[in-house]
């Protein structure tokens, strides 16, 4: 079979060879991956994204070469003879030349929908998303695979279902493309994301607020920064729902979405940690209520320009499944786990001075956390050093891997870098709106009662914990404040100043 004479060019040859390799490459990886499992990322990558590229490269490189070959022709003034092709299918070798064609475009076609189909399917997977940009992505998604949502996929969450939000992610990515590729990205990556589609579209696809449950007691482990890192412990009940679930979403912490109501916000700084007006809207009666910070009413101007934001789940749940924790939390958790040893003389206040210090790589933060370490126990507890090196040894480890886990040098990621609103510890959370400060035209307030949301039943060293019943309430007891001069400021105003 003879091809026509403008097909016999570099440029279509070369187009022909890139196809043919190509695809004769993709068979490949499929059989390897069928054999011997999935692979890693960067399979999916060249299988489904780079070999389909050059595919359609190759095939659109053929026509371009027969058409500059024609022109050059055209140029050089060669006249060839033009025959139109004469379709004779009782010619055993034009039926020939037609089978080949048609099963081959047939092929291509099949080809080219199961490599767009899963081209667009890989791109939708969590391992796109979390390993393929190594620096950018590597906080969150370590982060996402410790928490409570490690088995929801990121798409489910941060585009939900339908095509609007999808084609509105797929143009979103090709700007974060440009940006990882030519290093236009931020450090770290600025948030909240304000584009971000609403919550009642996506958290409420799996969460139902309707339904959720009655209250639910917590125990909270806490280490106190002394030689013998004495456990203090606090028993709350919160309030996530009534006292009855049967009672719906009449009261408790998450009144805010109950059904009936509408909690409306403004924030006048872009990580909405300054709340000043907020409007309470009762559906059933149309009843508004208006609280404006005192002293600092917002002018009409003013609430015409702001976003006037309705409140939702991620207004309180805002790092569901990229949280990094304080390193007093996740040491305190770390003891209680073990991978720190309690009987460890100062080890709390040790790894608090230690992970207070900022690093510029991971790999130097590796090396000090263990030189100091064994620096400290060799020099103030010697003997302790020698006979027991195995716990030091576990203190290190413990505390390289809980900084693994939050904090990323490199991307200048830690827990101050992205505020969690949830309770009031180390960020203002709650007390950004409950802060007696907004204030209606009658005098109310929005009240900063801790009991709204939670009551203490326990708390103290467990040999000696004070206790009371289910339905009553302690006062809170800090305990390194003997004088309670807590109440005169709030959580975050000192713990947030502790690293």
């Amino acid at each position: 079979m003879k091809l026509p004479k403008s097909f016999y060019s570099w440029t279509t040859a070369i187009g022909a060879a890139i196809t043919i390799i190509s695809i004769i490459l993709f068979i490949f990886i499929l059989i390897l991956s069928f054999l011997f499992g999935e692979g890693s990322g960067y399979t999916g990558i060249v299988t489904y994204l780079i070999l389909p590229f050059f595919i359609v490269l190759g095939i659109l490189l053929i026509p371009i070469g027969i058409i500059r070959k024609r022109r050059k022709e055209k140029r050089e003034k060669i006249v060839r003879e033009v025959k139109f092709p004469v379709f004779d299918f009782n010619d055993p070798k034009q039926r020939k030349v037609f089978f080949i064609f048609g099963t081959g475009t047939i092929i291509f076609i099949m080809l080219v929908g199961v490599l767009s189909y899963e081209g667009f399917h890989y791109t939708e997977t969590t391992t796109f998303c979390g390993t393929q940009c190594h620096e950018v992505m590597k906080p969150e998604y370590t982060a996402y695979q410790h928490s409570s949502h490690a088995r929801v996929g990121c798409v489910d969450c941060h585009i939900g279902g339908g095509a609007n939000w999808t084609v509105k992610s797929k143009l979103s990515g090709l700007y974060q493309v440009y940006s990882v590729t030519f290093n236009k990205f931020q450090r770290p990556i600025p948030t909240p994301i304000h584009n971000l589609r609403p919550a009642r579209e996506t958290c409420e696809e799996c969460h139902w607020p309707e339904k959720f449950y009655s209250r639910q007691l917590v125990l909270e482990k806490h280490y106190l920064v002394d030689e013998n890192n004495t456990e203090w412990d606090i028993n709350l009940q919160m309030k996530t729902g009534p006292e009855h679930s049967g009672q719906g979403l009449i009261e408790g912490i998450h009144w805010h979405i109950n059904p009936d109501i509408q909690v409306e916000y403004i924030s006048t700084d872009p990580k909405r940690e300054h709340i000043s007006w907020v409007k309470y809207t009762n559906k059933k009666s149309g009843k508004e209520i208006i609280f404006q910070e005192e002293g600092g009413n917002l002018t009409n101007e003013q609430l015409d320009t702001l976003e006037i934001r309705t409140m939702d789940c991620l207004d309180c749940h805002n790092r569901p499944s990229h949280n990094y924790n304080s390193p007093m939390t996740f040491v305190n958790r770390a003891i209680s786990a073990g991978s720190i040893p309690q009987e460890l003389p100062e080890i709390k206040m040790l790894a608090l001075e230690i992970l207070g210090l900022d690093f510029s790589t991971s790999d130097s933060a590796m090396n000090y956390i263990e030189t100091t370490v064994n620096e400290f126990y060799e020099s103030s507890y010697k003997e302790l050093f020698l006979k027991r090196k195995d716990l030091v040894e576990s203190a290190i480890t413990g505390i390289q891997l809980e900084f693994n886990k939050n904090i990323f040098p490199e991307m200048k990621v830690n827990w101050k870098a992205y505020p969690n609103y949830i309770g009031h510890l180390e960020f203002n959370g709650c007390f950004r709106c409950h802060n007696n400060q907004n204030q209606s035209e009658n005098g109310r307030t929005i009240s900063m009662d801790c009991d709204l949301c939670h009551t203490i039943i326990a708390q103290g060293v467990p040999d000696t914990l004070q206790v009371t019943n289910y339905n009553s309430s302690l006062e809170f007891v800090h305990p390194n404040d003997p004088d309670q001069n807590w109440k005169e400021m709030l959580c975050a105003d000192c713990h947030s100043e502790l690293y």
